[in-house]
């Protein structure tokens, strides 16, 4: 039976072919020793959780191997994974000599496309390394972007989203990848198109502990600064008549500025007299 998704990724039926002299046949269940079998090299989980992995060990002592994992030949003697990699480090954790496995004759293209495609179903790999997987299957196949969200059934606008945090930097990323700040932080650093400043904003999330709506009124303020807002002269040394001519003309602007109007106004002291510059747009 074809796999879904080698129909949806053009891989036809050859993933279930295999050379009649190896001795077995497509689909058949087999016992291969766990030393001769080494990880896929296309794998996109990059972190394994050792309390998971025990775990899984523990139920598999338990109730045995309910699905085998599924390999391919490097050579008359060894076998590369190409689906299983969690049940494989359980065994190896359990100290088993051998592993149920079905092989299979596939290509590089199709053993890096059931991999990605295996942890892209299970929702368990972190952003970064969802967003690499995302990338490698644009590359394998020539896929657009919208080509692949059809084929995975998802938002074309989730797999952009992802993508674009690739484009921070190796830091950035890092932290993703070991869950030191969410995707959230990672999408608010994008609108820093500074690398020295997104690493700035980045070290002050971690030391601070900012959260998401902190770190976007900090970027906020580093793209578009707030001008200090100028004071008024005091008015000092002069008679009530005039304090209250002064006072009445920045009462009439701040009324007018309420009115959605965007009045400038300077004030300066000179010797003599004070001075008002009033700027008021033709257009509201």
């Amino acid at each position: 039976m074809v796999h879904p998704f080698n129909r949806l990724f053009g891989m036809g039926d050859k993933g279930n072919a295999a050379p009649e002299e190896v001795g077995y046949t497509p689909d058949e269940v087999i016992q291969l020793e766990v030393d001769k079998i080494q990880p896929n090299r296309f794998q996109p989980r990059t972190i394994f959780n050792e309390d998971k992995i025990k775990e899984l060990a523990q139920t598999i002592n338990t109730h045995g191997m309910i699905q085998p994992i599924v390999v391919r030949k490097i050579d008359e003697e060894n076998f590369e994974l190409i689906a299983g990699e969690r049940r494989w480090r359980a065994v190896q954790f359990l100290e088993w000599d051998k592993i149920s496995a079905i092989i299979r004759d596939m290509s590089d293209s199709e053993t890096a496309s059931v991999a990605l495609i295996e942890n892209l179903q299970r929702e368990e790999l972190t952003v970064i390394e969802e967003a690499m997987a995302y990338a490698k299957l644009l590359e394998l196949h020539s896929l657009t972007q919208e080509a692949l969200a059809q084929r995975l059934g998802k938002n074309q606008s989730t797999i952009a989203n992802k993508l674009r945090l690739l484009k921070l930097p190796e830091e950035v990323q890092s932290a993703l990848l070991n869950k030191l700040i969410t995707e959230r932080h990672a999408r608010a650093l994008i609108k820093l198109k500074d690398t020295e400043k997104q690493l700035l904003v980045l070290q002050a999330i971690l030391d601070n502990d900012l959260n998401v709506k902190q770190t976007e009124e900090r970027i906020a303020n580093i793209n578009e600064p707030k001008e200090p807002k100028r004071k008024s002269p005091k008015l000092k040394g002069v008679n009530k008549d005039i304090r209250i001519a002064m006072n009445t003309i920045r009462q009439s602007l701040s009324m007018v500025s309420d009115t959605g109007v965007a009045v400038e106004s300077d004030e300066k002291e000179h010797d003599d007299y004070y001075q008002i510059t009033i700027k008021i747009p033709k257009k509201k």
